[in-house]
């Protein structure tokens, strides 16, 4: 699969208006890189700090971009009902003419997000809700008549239109800390793996020996299970600008989907605008 280039949005802080963050992503679309994708917060650490919402922000990037895939890179869908955030997908990839992407995972910062706001914030608890989304989503964009009995969640539905552009449904990415293998398997059973790792300070970039290691066992997963497809890798990285020689290596490792990490942790929001501005790193 070819190598492609988005920014990753924080829907925080300085990033927590979403005005801005529309303009970001115009931005980036003119600059040649390929998506833009924005945080899942609804609150963070920092007291005090705004923040925008992802799935209204990212409706407003759909309707200002012509080209560009877009999405919410990790969606908490423990947090969210299965069947509502259904409905948001469905729509956004209508309003997006097929461009959306589907960010997964357990979600961040238990007490701030999930306690705080009265849902369990244990981990375990967060996983199961996670996969019974995953399975509701997926089920629902087929539009027919769907049933589903889970642990947390009861589904029963006559029908599901409109249903998304893309057939059989826009790409579900799911993200995972590794080495932990559970978030690994899960991202095997879909169409894309998006890794994190501890280890790796937040300006800076796993190497390709690490993101070869996910690739090998995320593969060995399908693999067994004989799943076939089309199936992305994603990496957060920091690049200070087009160097070819920076990503060939990961590129090599499996690597299709650079999201160029953007933030305060950085610098300032200028010389974010100015990254952006310079275009992708290949």
């Amino acid at each position: 699969m070819p190598l492609h280039f988005a920014v990753g949005l924080p829907n925080i802080g300085d990033y927590g208006d979403p005005l801005l963050l529309v303009q970001l992503a115009r931005e980036a679309e003119a600059a040649g890189w390929d998506g833009a994708f924005v945080w899942d917060h609804v609150a963070y650490r920092e007291p005090g700090w705004p923040v925008a919402d992802p799935y209204m922000t990212v409706a407003a990037i759909a309707a200002d971009t012509t080209r560009i895939r877009l999405g919410v890179l990790v969606s908490a869908f423990a947090r969210r009902r299965p069947t509502k955030l259904a409905r948001e997908l469905a729509t956004l990839d209508v309003l997006s003419g097929g461009r959306l992407v589907i960010g997964a995972g357990l979600g961040s910062q238990g007490e701030q997000e999930f306690a705080a706001f009265g849902e369990d914030p244990d981990a375990k608890v967060r996983a199961q809700k996670l996969d019974e989304g995953l399975e509701i989503v997926a089920g629902l964009f087929g539009g027919a008549p769907y049933s589903f009995s889970g642990a947390h969640e009861q589904v029963r539905t006559t029908g599901f239109l409109p249903r998304p552009v893309q057939r059989p449904r826009p790409p579900i990415w799911v993200a995972g800390g590794w080495p932990a293998p559970r978030p690994m398997r899960r991202a095997a059973r879909w169409d894309g793996v998006f890794p994190t790792f501890a280890d790796v300070a937040r300006d800076a970039t796993p190497t390709p020996e690490q993101l070869a290691e996910v690739v090998a066992f995320v593969h060995a997963e399908r693999t067994a299970a004989a799943r076939g497809g089309p199936f992305d890798v994603v990496l957060e990285g920091v690049s200070a600008g087009p160097g070819p020689a920076l990503v060939a290596p990961y590129e090599a490792a499996g690597l299709t989907w650079w999201i160029e990490k953007l933030g305060w942790f950085r610098g300032s929001l200028e010389q974010m605008r100015e990254r952006i501005a310079g275009g992708p790193p290949a």
